[in-house]
């Protein structure tokens, strides 16, 4: 395991190339942003990691200073950029549970849209001018299309996606009036887990399928709820498109390294172009394990859309980005062994 050693001087130079440049990466300590933080370190980046560790871990960060606070104090964001030199920021928090955004919007828009809108005031006052976001395929809605383009209608089903859009637009809105730069990624089904089990998902409370599926292969764990074995798929279960931790995390680096070289404004889908179903991924769970997952098969949730796609030629048409870990065996692989010995 790196630690962090402490603040080194930084050059102009060295900021220009990405070499010993500071990022803030805000939610830096959640399963995505510390995967993303290393993959910075290894870029020669510092992360600096700005993060309430209201649902993050401190454990997670490695690879640079931990700020502890919240987006929404905006002079607290002001002396974190200023204290550490930051150039540039990575934009992860925020609230992901689609069900509590219907059950409580007001929080959401707090969070998601407020403290967006509290960091960018902070980017303002410090002339900081590049940012990539954390977006979601949540944004397009209900599909339209078996592989969803960025020319896709936006048209979100819930607050979370809402909150996901209205970040994007004010993104825009700031590039087109103050100058800004940002590269907004859309991704699609985040999973897996760090190749040396360093680092992994954990949610409290976990909501996403393969923790769930791994943690109904244990005898003391609860049993998988799958929701929905009616759709127009090939097995009745949803299809979705799956991408490993660790593609998402160079996906951020490669946008960085665009707004470093004067490129930017738009948004990328990030994902493999491969659709599984859910009873795909129990298969695969049960082949790796050798363990039966329990599940419980229940009625569909409003608002699943039967097949999430993505189609992201465009990031692989300007960079040099492609899913180099997103097998479905190897994104398996990876959370089965950050999994065990792990409380269920």
């Amino acid at each position: 395991m790196m630690a962090y050693s402490g603040d080194r001087d930084n050059t102009v130079a060295g900021a220009a190339a990405g070499i010993g440049a500071r990022v803030l990466v805000t939610g830096g300590a959640g399963y995505i942003g510390s995967h993303t933080c290393k993959a910075l370190h290894l870029a020669g980046y510092v992360p600096v990691v700005l993060d309430s560790l209201v649902a993050g871990h401190r454990e997670f960060v490695r690879w640079g200073p931990l700020v502890g606070a919240d987006i929404r104090d905006t002079g607290e964001v002001v002396a974190a950029i200023k204290r550490h030199g930051v150039t540039s920021v990575v934009h992860f928090a925020s609230l992901i549970a689609v069900g509590e955004s219907v059950s409580d919007p007001a929080l959401y828009y707090d969070v998601n849209v407020a403290g967006t809108l509290s960091l960018l005031r902070a980017m303002r006052q410090t002339g900081v001018q590049r940012i990539v976001f954390s977006s979601s395929a949540a944004v397009y809605g209900m599909p339209q299309a078996a592989a969803l383009n960025e020319a896709h209608v936006l048209n979100p089903v819930n607050p979370y996606g809402w909150s996901k859009y209205m970040a994007e637009r004010m993104l825009q809105d700031h590039a087109g009036a103050y100058g800004l730069r940002y590269l907004a990624l859309r991704y699609f089904n985040a999973c897996g887990a760090d190749a040396a089990a360093e680092l992994g998902e954990c949610h409290s409370p976990e909501t996403h399928l393969i923790p769930l599926a791994i943690a109904a292969t244990h005898p003391g764990g609860k049993p998988l709820q799958v929701f929905g074995r009616d759709y127009d798929t090939p097995d009745g279960t949803c299809v979705r498109d799956y991408v490993h931790v660790s593609d998402l995390a160079a996906a951020h680096v490669a946008a960085l390294r665009m707004l470093d070289q004067g490129h930017g404004n738009q948004a990328w889908n990030v994902g493999t172009g491969r659709g599984h179903s859910v009873l795909e991924i129990i298969a695969a769970i049960e082949a790796a394990t050798g363990r039966p997952v329990r599940a419980e098969y229940a009625g569909r949730r409003p608002g699943d859309p039967p097949r999430l796609v993505a189609d992201a030629s465009l990031i692989q048409q300007q960079t040099t980005w492609r899913p180099q870990h997103s097998s479905i065996g190897n994104i398996i692989a990876t959370a089965w062994a950050w999994h065990q010995g792990r409380p269920t």
